[in-house]
C-alpha cells in the first residue's frame, strides 16, 4: 500500500518525484524518500514522517536530474523510521518497492551467511541485495535484476536504479499496480494514474509478471520469465482525467472537495445509460436477462464499498427478484462459497488493486462464475482481469476515506437493478420509467443536500468531546448506519457502531447512556413508525438523538437534532442520506484536529493481504 514513482528523461526533476508522491501520499505516509543521479553519483534523501518532513532536507537549490525514484511508505515490516524508509541503497543500487515480499527471512538469512550486514527491518532490503550478488557473479545490470526478481515470492511493483547505469531505469510488477506514463521527452512509472497526470495522459497498465526497462528513448518491455519482447502498440490508453481533479479546487481537504462533487460524479455515472439500463446491461454480454441464464449473484468488496454492496443487494432482489449474496472479500474464498458457471461474481473496487477482491475474483473465475466488476480506474487489474467492467466515473478520488466512489458505486449498481428488472420481467414499461425519472433526479437532490453542510458543521462543533456513537437504520439504509459509523471512525478516530434498529434492542441497547449521540437514518418510508419507536427507546434511556429525515414535523419533540434531507424513492434513499453522515465525520474529524485526507493507520487502496 505504499506509492512508487520514478522517471528517465529531460522534464524530470527533484520537484517531479516530490510532487508525484504529494499525489501518492494517500497510499501510505509514515515515511517518505527520494534517490536520483545528477553526476556525483546517486545520492538519497529520505525520512520518517511525511513528505513535509523530506523537504526539510532536500538540497536547494535542487540539482538537475534525468532520472530519479521516489517513495512514500505505509509500514508493513518495521515501525516508521529512516532506516526502514524507501528507498533501500545497497552497493550502488537504490530500490523502491510496494507490496510484500513472503520468503524475505529466507533470503535475508542466506545473503547474511554471504556476509551481508542488514541495516533495517524492511522485507524491501533483501531485493538490492540480491541484485548487487547477482553483479558480482558478473551478470550484465538488466539479467542481474530479473534473476533477482525470480528469487522472490509475495506481491511487489518494484523501482530500481543503479549507478554504474544511469541510462536506465527498471520497473517490474507481480501482484502491485503500476503504470507506465509516457510523456513526450521523458518516461514515467507510478503507483497509480493521478501521481504522474500533470505529465502525460498516455499510460501503460503493466500487467502480472511484467518487467519494463525504461531508458530516454524507449520503453522495452519483457515478462519476467522470458526473453521476448512484448508489443506495446495496442497497450497506451489515453485517460481523459485533467491534473485538476487531483487539485484541492479551493477546498481545505480533499474529502470536502469530493464529499462536493457528487452530483457531477453520479450525473456521469448514470449518464447515457439511465436512458436505457436494458440495452446497457445487455452491452456487458453476461446473459442477465434471461431466468435460464444466469440465477445468482455474488457481490464482493471490502469497506465501503462493502456497504455499497449491500445496498445493491437490497435494490437488485426488489426490482429483479434476483437472489443475491453480499461477503466482504477478504472472508470470501475461505468460506468455500458455491459457485458454478449460473453464478455471476461482482466485484466492487474503487481502485481496482485491492489485494482481497482480486483474490475473490480470481477464484470465482476459476470455479466457472462469470466476473464483473464495478471500478472507477481504467485499466485496473480487476477491470483487465473480468468478464465485463461497469465503470464508474467519479474521476480521481485523493481522500483516503471514499465518498464520492461510493454513491457513483450506487448509481453502477441502480442501473444493473433496472436493467436486470425490465429485462426479466419483473418490471414493466411505466415501473422503470418511474424509477429512471427518480434516478435522474438524484444529482439534484444531492446537491440541495449538501446545502445542509454548515448546518452539519455546527452540529458537529458539539459533538468534538463525545467518546461512542450509535448509527441506527433499517432496510435499504441500514447500511448506510454501518457506512455513516465507517466514516466517523476513519475520520476522527471517535469510536461509532452502525446497526439494524430492529437488533438495538438484543445488545447494543445496553451501551445507552446519557448524552450518547444515537444518529437515526428515519426517512417517511413504510418502517418510519418501528423507527419512531425506536427513537423513544434511546430517548428514555437518556440518550441524544440526532435524527436525518424528510419529514422533521412528525419527529418534533422527540429528536435532540434535526438534519431535514430531501424526500426521495424509498429504494434510492442511502443517496441521499449518505451525504449528511459523510459530512458529519468530516466536520467532526477536523474540530478534533484529525488528518481527514490521510487518517492515521489507513492507505487507500489496500494492496496486500
Amino acid at each position: 500500500m505504499c506509492g512508487i514513482v520514478g522517471f528517465i528523461g529531460k522534464s524530470g526533476s527533484v520537484r517531479v518525484l516530490v510532487d508525484s508522491l504529494q499525489r501518492l501520499e494517500y497510499r501510505g505516509y509514515d515515511s517518505a524518500g527520494i534517490a536520483f543521479l545528477n553526476g556525483r553519483g546517486l545520492e538519497v534523501f529520505k525520512t520518517k514522517g511525511r513528505l513535509k518532513d523530506l523537504h526539510k532536507i532536500l538540497p536547494d537549490p535542487s540539482p538537475r536530474i534525468m532520472i530519479g525514484l521516489g517513495h512514500t511508505r505505509w509500514a508493513t515490516h518495521g515501525a516508521p523510521s529512516y532506516e526502514n524508509a524507501h528507498p533501500h541503497f545497497v552497493n550502488g543500487i537504490a530500490v523502491v518497492h510496494n507490496g510484500i515480499i513472503e520468503n524475505y527471512r529466507e533470503l535475508r538469512s542466506d545473503l547474511e551467511v554471504k556476509g551481508h550486514l542488514f541495516l533495517s527491518e524492511t522485507d524491501t532490503e533483501v531485493i538490492p541485495r540480491l541484485i548487487s550478488e547477482y553483479l558480482r557473479s558478473g551478470l550484465a545490470i538488466r539479467d542481474a535484476v530479473r534473476a533477482a526478481a525470480a528469487q522472490l515470492q509475495g506481491t511487489y511493483a518494484l523501482g530500481i536504479m543503479c549507478e554504474s547505469c544511469p541510462d536506465m531505469l527498471f520497473a517490474i510488477r507481480k501482484g502491485s499496480p503500476l503504470v507506465v506514463g509516457i510523456g513526450n521527452d521523458t518516461y514515467y512509472f507510478a503507483s497509480d494514474i493521478p501521481a504522474i497526470l500533470p505529465y502525460t495522459r498516455k499510460f501503460i497498465f503493466m500487467e502480472d509478471g511484467q518487467f519494463c526497462t525504461l531508458t530516454e528513448n524507449a520503453i522495452i518491455m519483457h515478462h519476467l520469465d522470458s526473453d521476448a519482447f512484448i508489443s506495446l502498440q495496442d497497450s497506451v490508453v489515453e485517460i481523459d482525467w485533467s491534473p485538476a481533479m487531483a487539485e484541492k479546487g479551493g477546498h481545505d481537504h480533499f474529502m470536502h472537495k469530493e464529499i462536493h462533487e457528487q452530483p457531477q460524479s453520479i450525473r456521469n455515472t448514470f449518464g447515457e445509460r439511465l436512458d436505457d439500463p436494458m440495452s446497457f446491461v445487455s452491452s456487458l454480454k453476461l446473459y442477465l436477462q434471461r431466468k435460464e441464464d444466469i440465477r445468482r449473484l455474488h457481490i464482493v468488496s471490502c469497506g465501503t464499498s462493502y456497504h455499497a454492496g449491500l445496498i445493491g443487494k437490497y435494490m437488485i432482489e426488489r426490482i429483479s427478484r434476483m437472489p443475491v449474496t453480499v461477503d466482504t472479500a477478504s472472508e470470501y474464498r475461505y468460506r468455500d462459497p458455491i459457485i458454478d458457471s449460473d453464478t455471476l461474481f461482482i466485484a466492487i473496487t474503487q481502485s481496482g488493486e485491492t489485494a482481497d477482491t482480486l483474490a475473490a475474483q480470481r477464484e470465482a473465475k476459476r470455479l466457472g462464475a462469470r466476473t464483473l466488476t464495478i471500478c472507477n480506474v481504467v485499466g485496473s487489474t480487476a477491470t483487465r482481469e473480468a468478464d465485463a467492467v461497469l465503470y464508474t466515473r467519479s474521476g480521481p478520488e485523493i481522500g483516503v476515506a471514499a465518498t464520492k466512489t461510493f454513491t457513483t458505486q450506487l448509481a453502477a449498481l441502480c442501473l444493473l437493478a433496472l436493467g436486470i428488472g425490465y429485462g426479466r420481467h419483473s418490471l414493466n414499461r411505466d415501473e422503470l420509467d418511474a424509477l429512471r425519472s427518480h434516478s435522474a433526479e438524484i444529482p439534484s437532490l444531492v446537491e440541495r443536500t449538501l446545502q445542509k453542510d454548515a448546518e452539519i458543521k455546527a452540529l458537529a462543533a458539539t459533538m468534538v468531546q463525545a467518546k461512542d456513537m450509535l448509527y441506527l437504520a433499517r432496510g435499504i439504509n441500514y447500511p448506510i448506519a454501518l457506512e455513516g459509523a465507517l466514516k466517523m471512525k476513519e475520520i476522527s478516530y471517535l469510536h461509532a457502531e452502525g446497526h439494524p434498529a430492529g437488533e438495538m434492542k438484543h445488545g447494543p441497547i445496553a451501551l445507552i447512556e446519557k448524552g450518547l449521540p444515537v444518529v437515526f437514518v428515519a426517512p417517511s418510508n413504510d418502517l418510519f413508525e418501528k423507527m419512531s419507536s425506536n427513537i423513544e427507546e434511546v430517548k428514555a434511556r437518556g440518550g441524544r438523538i440526532i435524527a436525518l429525515t424528510d419529514a422533521p414535523a412528525l419527529l418534533k419533540g422527540k429528536a435532540d437534532d434535526i438534519i431535514e434531507v430531501p424526500a426521495v424513492h424509498p429504494l434510492l434513499a442511502p443517496f441521499i442520506y449518505a451525504v449528511p453522515l459523510q459530512l458529519l465525520a468530516y466536520h467532526v474529524g477536523v474540530f478534533r484536529g484529525c488528518d481527514v485526507d490521510q487518517p492515521r493507520n489507513l492507505a487507500k487502496s489496500v494492496t496486500v493481504e
